[in-house]
């Protein structure tokens, strides 16, 4: 229970951040924010350091909690290194994923079309979500899984913003069918360069991406 209650609240303030309410450098009040969302400061804390995991946060020691939001360049670096990263689990995925994982897959796709198809891109997230950790899992590297698992929560934020840039959703699914085509016909390099363009956000992703954080700062 507690632990739900910090990702709700690790959600509300990455919206406020990316909403303007908090601005870049800001000092994040834990007294302040505990007695808004009605909570101890416990799950706020560990909210908070959620929020530093995805770097949009940084605690300082004796001062506080202050809103952080990575450059341009360091996010477009850390893009480039899921991308590859991802693309190596889709590789390895492909010779190795099971049936049952397939079917997984197969289910998170039909939840996802339903996420576009009630406009949810929230829903559609959760179940994105779930769609990569598989492929994370399958990829059979326990290693791989955790490194991958830990720099896609670093860039849930940018992920969940992403996707609902106009269009986004859409392609995003399109590009999850050919995924899972390439993993069912055991097709490594396919599953690889399908996961890093599906990752990856050169060119007008990136650019439509610092647009749409630079408007929902102002």
């Amino acid at each position: 229970m507690e632990q739900r209650r910090a990702d709700i609240i690790a959600e509300a303030l990455e919206e406020r951040i990316f909403d303007g309410t908090f601005s870049d450098g800001d000092r994040l009040d834990e007294v302040r924010l505990s007695e808004q969302f009605g909570v101890s400061r416990t799950p706020l804390r560990e909210a908070l350091q959620r929020l530093a995991r995805s770097g949009l946060v940084e605690l300082i020691p004796r001062r506080g909690a202050f809103v952080r939001q990575p450059g341009p360049v360091e996010l477009m670096e850390m893009f480039e290194v899921m991308a590859e990263i991802e693309a190596v689990c889709g590789r390895l995925a492909a010779l190795r994923i099971s049936d049952a994982a397939l079917q997984e897959l197969h289910d998170a796709n039909a939840k996802c079309q339903a996420a576009i198809d009630a406009l949810e891109p929230d829903t559609y997230y959760i179940e994105n979500e779930r769609f990569h950790h598989i492929i994370y899992q399958q990829s059979g590297n326990s290693f791989l899984a955790s490194e991958a698992g830990a720099l896609h929560r670093r860039l849930k934020p940018f992920r969940r913003q992403q996707l609902r840039l106009r269009g986004r959703m859409d392609q995003s699914m399109a590009e999850h069918r050919i995924i899972v085509e390439a993993l069912e016909n055991g097709q490594p390099e396919a599953a690889a360069d399908a996961l890093r363009g599906h990752v990856a956000i050169q060119g007008e992703k990136f650019h439509s991406l610092m647009a749409a954080l630079k408007s929902a700062a102002e």
